[in-house]
């Protein structure tokens, strides 16, 4: 503002009336049956609660489920709620979360009452936040992880939860922590990644298990997180983490909304000078070590969220159960919760593939928790193609969005599950529009979706086409390859362009993504164009 600058709409609102300073309302808008209003409606998600207007006259409540995991009795209670006061399901998000859907304007409060009996506190799952904090979900169990992961994202939970001065960012802000486990957690996503890494002899620092400090990853900005060339103690990362986080509520722009995250930050100062400031806040020890200095990270199984899959214990299995696009019925909430009872150690935890993990299933039990899931109608032996599709909310549920992203995901998956057969994973991500909450920069195949123009008065739901994208040891930004394709035509095209991986692919190892970028997009394009545009 010194300089001149106006401060963003969003900026003044949280100036004119904190958004925790407004129960009053709350109450009075629950008990005569009120949405919120202009600015209110921005306040609102503070607390968790989106008015979803006009797509849907209603509200939907994002939790906050500190690295993905549920108790038992938390699963059975968040079913309860949402065939009292939602939609009668919740939804999976990709930050291994839950929403419920479909809560009327009075009902909102008890919602919120509900979720805190069970020990949920949704408090900033939106708006200018902190998001759901989330870690590798078989932490603890998985045989080759170099660290259980869970303690840290639940003290940054915690710390977050305790302290409102960490409210009210120039924009969102995301957390990862991936232990070094066979299920990745995207860590190249987020604002911070903490990536474990063991540090050999020779290096400045002891050698052991420290956690990699990334920063700045926003891929539906084009950006993956980089490495800052840090490492930190584990016990030291969660006020590590809050250092950041105060760094960058201290220092981001607050006056265009289009650069307030913290990759902007870190572009206009360099990481450099980033981490000074970090360091000098911090309290704890930062280690400049170079990657060379680390051991590989093991690798990822990228089917390794579905499956029987041993543990640790080699008398235990996780069971990683496939969702249809991310969604739960409450009456399989409440089987799911008296699987993990019966059959598990009691938790399901939830994964950023939006689907879930039943941990600790004695070996002999395996096949009793496959039929309890076919039971449910649910299954935990999925095709790679649904194994590997991840959807947003789409225009179902969410004004922002261009398509049916979950409706058409389950029109992708039919069709592809008709015409082939897929001999390696590969990951769909189907996002509604250009916020990506489904991350299309990220699949194998992404589709970004968009409204198509066919005459002056009618509009058909339609997708862009990427190819190319990876995370982890594949980190790639997918690449356009068509525009305004028709929802109705997308199935076939996916399906032409797997016949054409599984026929022009080097060796069998081929993935889909290292296909891409060898054959190039114009020559898929120029296949494409040669098949008269018509790939059905």
């Amino acid at each position: 503002m010194a300089a001149g600058r106006s401060l963003t709409p969003e900026e003044r609102a949280k100036r004119e009336k904190h958004p925790f300073d407004m129960g009053d309302e709350m109450h009075a808008n629950a008990a005569a049956g009120r949405f919120p209003k202009g600015l209110d409606v921005f306040r609102y998600k503070f607390h968790g609660l989106f008015y979803v207007g006009p797509t849907q006259d209603a509200f939907m409540c994002r939790l906050r489920v500190p690295h993905g995991t549920l108790t038992a009795p938390q699963l059975r209670g968040v079913a309860e709620i949402a065939e009292r006061w939602a939609g009668g399901y919740a939804h999976v998000t990709t930050r291994a979360n839950l929403q419920l859907r479909e809560i009327a304007a009075g009902d909102a409060l008890r919602v919120l009452t509900a979720l805190h009996d069970l020990g949920i506190v949704p408090r900033g799952a939106g708006a200018d936040n902190v998001r759901n904090v989330t870690a590798s979900p078989t932490a603890g169990i998985d045989p080759q992880e170099l660290l259980d992961a869970r303690p840290h994202a639940r003290e940054l939970h915690h710390r977050i939860l305790g302290s409102r001065e960490l409210y009210g960012l120039p924009r969102k802000f995301n957390v990862a922590f991936d232990g070094g486990g066979r299920v990745s957690t995207v860590v190249d996503t987020n604002d911070i990644g903490f990536a474990a890494t063991r540090v050999r002899d020779g290096a400045d620092v002891p050698p052991g298990v420290y956690y990699r400090i990334l920063l700045g990853g926003v891929t539906g900005h084009g950006d993956f997180a980089a490495d800052t060339g840090f490492v930190v103690a584990p016990a030291d990362a969660a006020a590590t983490a809050v250092a950041i986080v105060r760094v960058y509520l201290e220092h981001g722009d607050r006056t265009d909304r289009a650069r307030a995250r913290l990759k902007y930050l870190l572009a206009d100062w360099g990481v450099a000078a980033f981490m000074a400031r970090v360091r000098a806040r911090a309290g704890v020890a930062l280690h400049a070590v170079p990657a060379a200095a680390c051991e590989p990270r093991a690798p990822i199984d990228r089917l390794g969220h579905v499956g029987v899959h041993p543990q640790r214990d080699p008398a235990r299995r996780w069971v990683g159960v496939a969702l249809r696009v991310g969604r739960l019925e409450a009456a399989q909430m409440r089987g799911l919760a008296a699987v993990a009872e019966r059959d598990g150690g009691g938790e399901v935890r939830l994964t950023v593939w939006q689907n879930l993990l039943i941990p600790d299933v004695p070996a002999e039990r395996v096949d009793a928790v496959e039929h309890a899931l076919a039971a449910l109608d649910l299954t935990c032996r999925p095709t790679a193609i649904r194994a590997g599709l991840v959807a947003c909310t789409g225009n179902r549920g969410c004004k922002f969005a261009a398509s049916d992203t979950k409706g058409h995901g389950e029109a992708i998956v039919r069709h592809l599950e008709r015409r082939l057969t897929l001999d390696q994973p590969l990951n769909v991500h189907l996002t509604g529009c250009p916020n990506s909450c489904a991350q299309h920069y990220v699949g194998d195949i992404g589709l970004l979706g968009t409204r198509i123009a066919v005459d002056d008065e009618t509009e058909v739901e339609g997708y862009h086409v990427l190819l190319g994208g990876g995370c982890d040891e594949r980190q790639a930004l997918a690449v356009e390859l068509a525009r305004d394709v028709p929802a109705e035509r997308v199935p076939a095209l996916l399906a032409w362009l797997l016949e054409l991986h599984a026929a022009h692919r080097r060796d069998a190892g081929e993935r889909f993504d290292a296909f891409v970028r060898r054959l190039g997009i114009r020559e898929i394009a120029r296949l494409l164009a040669a098949a008269a545009g018509d790939p059905a």
